[in-house]
């Protein structure tokens, strides 16, 4: 049963309801009105032909607004209705509620508006020069600025025998989740609001939509129902299209729904981080001695979590080595591009597709194998890495995922047959490997706690809770699991209860990989807190001491063997007035960090990643085919194996399409692959075969022993596919995506 699902019979068969499938009596619908510019002063909205309009209750702009007009996760600059400027295509000036969704898009074109056009900032060249600000109310278009800053850059380098230079670039990408974003509110006969929503934290949700509205926190109800597909996309985004829908039900005082197109989706949403990326790293005596990087982020029009994500990219800057000298800035800037934010990675694809490339150019040119010279160079027990922490307080496995990797793939032998460019037909073959750290949680990025909620009934039934939201990865099933195991009964005793933000305490966003790490932490500060109270009431029925019950095969059980059943054991515990009721928590270990010079315990934690691709290339037809995928990942103890593997394959195949497909292509601020018929995923038939392995070593501080790997299995694949091509081609491919007609250029 450890592949078992508690949604899966649903989501198969069908029956799972999302956001778009909840109809409620009178519902209205609500659509988006945008400006179609990139930046410009507002200085008229009309919506009085569009009031007019058939069907139409009421047009909905920012003067319409109770609460407060900017706000955001970090920096309260997001326009949830723009009345002042347009900072990119994707704001919106208006909300048409309708009777009838088309009644709503009848009225889009109804609504009309004045603009005085300014000029466009589109590169963060351009922005760095902060002659024209995005954002009036600060001086300068800086979002924020990163470092690191450890042992002396200037002696490093003089003492390096060998000095390389490089520049690696990547590009916005387009989440792609499956479901649009969604929301349906209405307004309770309490005066509460309810928001029914396809978003990744409800609590964010509900922050957005009673800022919004003006209302205290518990005014708003948000409840948790299934999502498709989020990988960090339904955080700000789908907030802001809860909150405009929550304000179109409070103003009409009716059920309100709001369902996205793919392309109002793709323009409005942010997506992932571009970087540009001027590298210089010195060797000294075949190790790398020194490293300075400059990296810059386009964070676009709005600050969103660019100063979170781009925090994640100084800690693995380096890569997983150990580099005694290192000078590194990390910069965000406005633009007029779509905004950026969080995306499964969180910094670290984008920095792993240089380093992990830089690496084994160094190799070559000193006459190492890449393998070798990885492992003269790499991160062991107690060793310090770039933000000098000491890697002393768990196992680090860099060495038994890379052996893994290598004997899986048998990848030295496969080294020996790559063509380099040259073939006796027109197939090419290379294969090609990278390895990371990455830090658990959300590190030094915040305040990192949780919560859980067991709750036994009298029948011996059980309804638990846990404040990680269910982005569709598992989440739900991994807790079961994990009090299954830990009390020792079937899965069918308990009942996960989707929460609701007046069910549970804030317990964070479901980002950084933590669900099950900080999920399974508070639950088995609960299931440890639950068992003391089951105890004291059942040990004298059992005529031994508390601590000495063992909870196995649906039994608690004494020393002496004797023993009663669960649904005994909580029959006697009503019996006695006492509730089998439990609240526990778990809060991150301490972390430190200092800003000026980067330097700290960034993380309590980390996972140790290495992957392989192999490939082949038809310089004929100009195809490229992805043969094999080996990913090994030490994830800690892994709770449900099944699940494991499927975060697995799916980080996989979204690092695939960073890699060499997803191209979202911005003119002059317009995206113009506004829908997955311009904008190419990866499709189950071009998927190549991907083989997944795990290393165990149950990490000491967390409680469950789980680390986690939503974001690992996507961060390191890119650098893979490009070592591959090189060594197919003989070329380096620095800029993503890798597109043919680029690979195949003489």
């Amino acid at each position: 049963m450890m592949n078992w699902r508690n949604d899966g019979v649903a989501k198969v068969t069908g029956k799972a309801k999302y956001a778009d499938d909840i109809k409620l009596f009178d519902m209205l619908h609500c659509v988006p009105v945008y400006s179609n510019q990139i930046h410009a002063e507002i200085v008229e909205i009309n919506t009085d032909s569009a009031q007019k309009s058939s069907g139409v209750v009421k047009v909905i702009t920012a003067k319409d607004i109770p609460g407060v007009k900017k706000f955001g996760q970090i920096r309260k600059d997001y326009a949830l209705l723009a009345d002042d400027k347009i900072r990119y295509e994707g704001d919106v000036i208006a909300l048409i509620v309708a009777d009838t969704l088309e009644n709503a898009l009848q009225a889009v074109a109804k609504v009309s508006a004045k603009y005085k056009k300014l000029p466009s900032v589109l590169t963060t060249e351009e922005a760095s020069k902060d002659k024209i600000l995005i954002h009036d109310v600060y001086d300068s278009n800086l979002i924020n600025h990163h470092k690191v800053r450890k042992g002396d850059i200037v002696k490093g380098f003089a003492e390096c025998d060998i000095i390389l230079e490089d520049f690696y670039e990547t590009n916005f990408v387009e989440h792609g989740y499956l479901e649009p974003e969604s929301a349906v509110c209405q307004v309770r006969d309490d005066g509460v609001i309810e928001v029914y929503g396809s978003m990744q934290h409800p609590f964010s949700s509900r922050r957005f939509t009673a800022a919004l509205l003006g209302k205290k926190l518990s005014e708003i109800e948000v409840i948790t129902i299934p999502m498709g597909g989020g990988f960090g996309g339904k955080d700000d985004t789908a907030a802001i299209v809860c909150a405009r829908t929550a304000l179109a039900a409070w103003l009409c005082n009716k059920p309100v729904k709001m369902t996205y197109t793919r392309e109002w989706s793709i323009k409005e949403s942010y997506k992932r981080h571009p970087y540009k990326m001027n590298y210089k790293i010195g060797l000294k005596k075949g190790k790398i001695h020194a490293l300075e990087a400059n990296i810059v982020a386009d964070g676009g029009a709005y600050t969103s979590v660019s100063p979170w994500v781009t925090w994640r990219s100084t800690v693995q800057c380096g890569g997983p080595y150990i580099i005694p000298h290192v000078y590194t800035d990390v910069k965000a800037f406005y633009t007029n591009n779509v905004y950026t934010g969080a995306f499964r990675g969180f910094g670290s694809p984008q920095v792993n597709f240089a380093i992990e490339q830089i690496v084994e150019v160094l190799a070559e040119k000193i006459g190492l194998d890449p393998i070798t010279f990885r492992k003269n160079n790499m991160l062991r027990q107690d060793s310090i890495t770039v933000s000098q922490q000491k890697l002393d307080n768990h196992i680090v496995s860099l060495d038994q995922v890379l052996d893994k990797v290598i004997k899986e793939s048998n990848y030295s032998d496969k080294l020996t047959k790559c063509s380099y460019g040259k073939s006796d037909d027109s197939k090419l073959y290379g294969i090609g490997l990278a390895m990371s750290y990455r830090g658990c949680s959300l590190g030094a990025e915040g305040k990192d706690f949780t919560s859980a909620i067991i709750n036994v009934q009298f029948d011996g039934s059980i309804l638990l809770e846990v404040s990680i939201h269910e982005n569709g990865q598992g989440s739900e099933t991994a807790m079961i699991n994990i009090l299954a195991k830990e009390l020792g009964l079937p899965f069918s005793k308990i009942r996960y209860r989707r929460s609701s933000t007046s069910s549970i305490p804030d317990g964070g966003t479901t980002v950084a990989s933590r669900g099950t790490l900080m999920g399974g932490g508070a639950l088995m500060d609960a299931i440890a807190k639950l068992k003391l109270i089951i105890n004291k009431v059942i040990a004298p029925k059992l005529s031994c001491k508390p601590n000495e019950i063992i909870y196995q095969n649906n039994l608690l059980i004494s020393p002496s063997e004797k023993s009663v059943t669960w649904e005994e054991a909580m029959s006697i515990m009503y019996q006695n007035c006492t509730y089998p009721y439990a609240f526990g928590s778990f809060e991150a270990p301490p972390v430190t960090w200092d800003e000026e010079c980067g330097a700290g315990k960034a993380y309590f934690t980390y996972v140790y990643s290495a992957q392989v691709a192999e490939i082949e290339i038809d310089m004929k037809t100009k195809k490229l085919k992805v043969l094999d995928i080996y990913a090994v990942h030490d994830i800690g103890k892994a709770i449900n194996k099944g699940l494991l593997s499927g975060q697995i394959y799916g980080g996989v195949v979204q690092g695939l399409g960073m890699a060499l497909k997803e191209n979202l292509i911005i003119e002059d601020g317009h995206i113009v692959t506004d829908n997955f018929h311009k904008y190419r995923i990866y499709r189950a038939n071009e998927l190549p075969r991907i083989h997944d392995f795990v290393i165990e070593n149950p990490d000491p501080n967390t409680p469950s022993g789980a680390k986690g790997i939503g974001e690992p299995a996507l961060e390191i694949i890119s650098p893979a596919i490009a070592n591959a091509i090189y060594r197919a081609t003989g070329r380096r491919m620095k800029k993503l995506p890798m597109l043919m007609e680029d690979i195949c250029k003489q």
